[in-house]
């Protein structure tokens, strides 16, 4: 999402807001694709009248908490009111599910010392560093998760997510997930776990997921793919399957290729 301030007559500032697809590399050519989805001029009085607006019909719920990620967090409501295209009334559907939500699942109470033991497995991490168009990268390495505590995976996921949303540089507002499938078997399917998380993406971090990198994807994962994909809405749109070398090529510089994609 990138925003432009222009000067109209008068000297009245517009908000232009430019949503675009992921800058993503072009196969083979190395260049990046834009695509402009849709661009609305914004006057920044008429989205503040917006904003309240909404803050408004939230507080009308007043089992909804307050303070950050809660009903009254400006930000948030700015970003669900894009999400949906300014419309009042959806934005305040999606935001009365997700504040709820953030306080059912716990998001708050979320830490390294919570999330140790199932982090301690090396299944999921954030990365150190950023890719080349400077997203945070959230690592899958499948063939070290075995289904068994559904909550404490979940946990460890929007635990990651909440860590790199907070990590974002100026200008970055999406996240890059990298599902490593190297030595995936049927032990280690887990569609229930791949469902949620899309949906942890799709209602409560919307726009927060930039691309899916399906890495080395055996034979076996295509059955578990034809199942999950109708399940995953828009965002199985976000998803492309590649090899170890277009990770390295296409997404990080030699200083910044994750470890375990050097070999």
């Amino acid at each position: 999402m990138a925003f432009h301030l222009g000067l109209q007559p008068k000297s009245h500032a517009t908000l232009l807001f430019v949503t675009t697809a992921p800058m993503l590399p072009r196969k083979r050519s190395g260049f990046r694709r834009l695509c402009i989805r849709n661009c609305v001029a914004m006057d920044p009085k008429e989205t503040r009248k917006l904003v309240l607006e909404v803050k408004e019909k939230l507080s009308q719920y007043d089992n909804l908490p307050v303070g950050k990620n809660g009903r009254v967090d400006d930000e948030m409501i700015l970003w669900f009111l894009k999400d949906r295209k300014f419309s009042v009334e959806d934005a305040v559907s999606k935001l009365t599910k997700a504040i709820r939500w953030r306080h059912e699942f716990g998001v708050s109470n979320l830490s390294e010392e919570s999330v140790k033991s199932t982090a301690e497995t090396g299944k999921a991490y954030l990365h150190d560093n950023f890719d080349v168009y400077g997203r945070p990268v959230l690592i899958v390495e499948a063939s070290k998760h075995f289904p068994q505590d559904p909550y404490e995976d979940e946990k460890l996921c929007v635990f990651l997510i909440e860590k790199a949303i907070s990590r974002f540089p100026a200008g970055t507002e999406n996240i890059l997930a990298i599902i490593d499938l190297r030595g995936f078997g049927t032990r280690n399917a887990d569609i229930k776990f791949l469902t949620f998380l899309f949906d942890v993406f799709y209602y409560y971090y919307p726009r927060r997921l930039g691309e899916v990198l399906f890495v080395e994807a055996p034979f076996i994962f295509q059955p578990v793919w034809q199942l999950a994909k109708p399940m995953l809405k828009s965002y199985a749109s976000l998803v492309r399957f590649c090899s170890v070398a277009e990770v390295r090529k296409e997404y990080f510089t030699e200083e910044t290729i994750p470890a375990s994609f050097r070999r």
